[in-house]
């Protein structure tokens, strides 16, 4: 029997190569060293990708909290941001009648930029000095998309992309609350405040795929509903060490027990840095490469604490970030070496456990390290953030520092995005330009992680994207 094709990893993206690749006739093998213990799926699922691997009806679940936000004032009540855009103007009105009146222009403004975006998403990252007949239909097809946005839209593209997020929501309103709300999704798992260039893009790629008005991505069970697809082999407890290289291709993997599996195709949905630089011996790349490779920024800056309460709270996603401001100054200590006294946080609820994601906590400290004094503490700062809008006891907590998160799910130096989603690392430069169609200099060698185009938060379409890549390619034509 011929050898399969090993796909590196267990998660969405790496889960929906394998399948794609089954799909079309081969033998896949995943390999992830690890049981099921990665983060709950938060992002959009493309219905392509449901409809091609035909998981409706398989256990797929995709939830989208109604309020998506809820956002504690300063006097004790509520701003509540709805699905229904109506819904959260009333909302926004009891505190900015002026906010009230802009909203619905606003989302539908961001809903048509992030359409076009989607568009983009849905393939490989166009090449803007291409020549080959694909590449040229695909850039004339985007063209026409830009176009269909009129003279407004081309306007609002081109100003929004590059702002700091915190320009772009002053442009518009007026209030703290709603202003820091909204520019936490542009700063999400980036060392960087809402007035750092380029953040409003992060604004709209959370924007991706839901309704207008909505800056939260959906929850899903996606990864296990892929896990529980028929048609490719997982093998759990199977951690590669090494990736082998003969005559400039990929020859087969090397497992942590020692044992070899021989292939003539591997597809990594590790980080493009522990691929290149770790799994395959360096020397089999260009020095030019290499450099690129290591400056790759992904600079991780979050904690996890998770907590089981001893009842439901009352909120799906309550989001602490009081003002720009606040983000702005808990950026700086960040940016600094320093653990923000005053983090942002946002606590999602499933049943009686929360997650917090807990942010500007850098991976890499000024002074000291991540150790279990360290965690405890900013774990008891998290909960006294969040008991006055808990309403039940906490029974257990747990925390993950970056470094706790890089060990835990692989993610390089407790960056989730393994290449950060900056304007210098997307599309056709993501994570670097010479790898941004998913192949490596190693024939054989592909990458479908989150560090590919288009990053985190688009479920699934790295790893289509790159499983399409090797098919084009014709990679695995003897193995079938």
């Amino acid at each position: 029997m011929s050898a399969p094709a090993i796909v590196i990893g267990a998660g969405a993206n790496e889960l929906v190569a394998a399948h794609y690749l089954a799909r079309a006739g081969h033998r896949v093998l995943v390999l992830t060293p690890t049981a099921d213990d990665a983060p709950a799926g938060i992002g959009w699922v493309p219905e392509p990708i449901v409809h091609e691997l035909r998981l409706a009806g398989r256990g797929l679940e995709i939830v989208r909290a109604d309020p998506w936000a809820t956002v504690p004032l300063p006097d004790g009540g509520r701003l509540e941001l709805w699905h229904d855009v109506a819904r959260s103007a009333e909302s926004i009105r009891a505190f900015s009648a002026k906010d009230a009146a802009k909203w619905p222009a606003f989302c539908e403004r961001m809903a048509r930029l992030a359409r076009l975006l989607e568009a983009v998403y849905l393939a490989p990252p166009p090449q803007p000095l291409a020549r080959r007949s694909r590449d040229l239909a695909q850039l004339a097809g985007l063209a026409l998309r830009a176009r269909g946005l009129g003279r407004q839209g081309i306007e609002d593209l081109l100003r929004t992309l590059p702002m700091p997020v915190a320009d772009l929501l002053d442009d518009w309103f007026e209030s703290d609350a709603l202003k820091g709300a909204l520019a936490a999704a542009g700063v999400m798992h980036l060392a960087q405040g809402p007035r750092s260039g380029g953040t409003a893009f992060g604004l709209l790629h959370r924007h991706v795929g839901s309704p207008p008005g909505v800056f939260r991505p959906p929850r899903s069970n996606f990864r296990r509903a892929l896990a529980g697809l028929p048609g490719i082999q997982i093998r759990p407890g199977a951690e590669v060490v090494r990736i082998d290289v003969r005559e400039g291709r990929a020859s087969g993997v090397v497992l942590a027990n020692g044992e070899e599996i021989p292939t003539s195709i591997v597809v990594s949905g590790a980080d493009p840095k522990r691929t290149l630089l770790e799994l395959v011996d360096p020397g089999w790349l260009d020095p030019a490469l290499v450099r690129a490779l290591r400056a790759i920024r992904a600079r991780g800056v979050v904690t996890r604490v998770t907590l089981t309460l001893d009842r439901t709270p009352g909120f799906a996603t309550l989001v602490i970030a009081p003002s720009l401001d606040h983000l702005e100054r808990a950026h700086d200590d960040a940016k600094y070496g320093r653990v923000s006294g005053a983090p942002w946080l946002e606590a999602t609820s499933d049943g009686k456990r929360i997650e917090a994601h807990v942010q500007y906590t850098p991976y890499e400290l000024a002074e000291g390290r991540w150790d279990e004094a360290r965690c405890a503490s900013l774990g008891e700062l998290a909960v006294r953030m969040l008991t006055p809008h808990l309403g039940a006891s906490i029974v257990e907590r747990r925390v993950r520092s970056p470094v706790d998160l890089e060990q835990d799910y692989g993610w390089p130096g407790g960056q989730a995005h393994q290449a950060e989603l900056a304007l210098d690392q997307l599309l056709w430069m993501r994570p670097i330009p010479a790898l941004a169609r998913y192949r490596t200099p190693i024939a054989g060698l592909y990458l479908c992680g989150t560090g590919m185009h288009p990053g985190a938060g688009i479920a699934g379409a790295p790893g289509a994207n790159a499983a399409q890549a090797v098919l084009r390619d014709g990679a695995l034509s003897a193995g079938r």
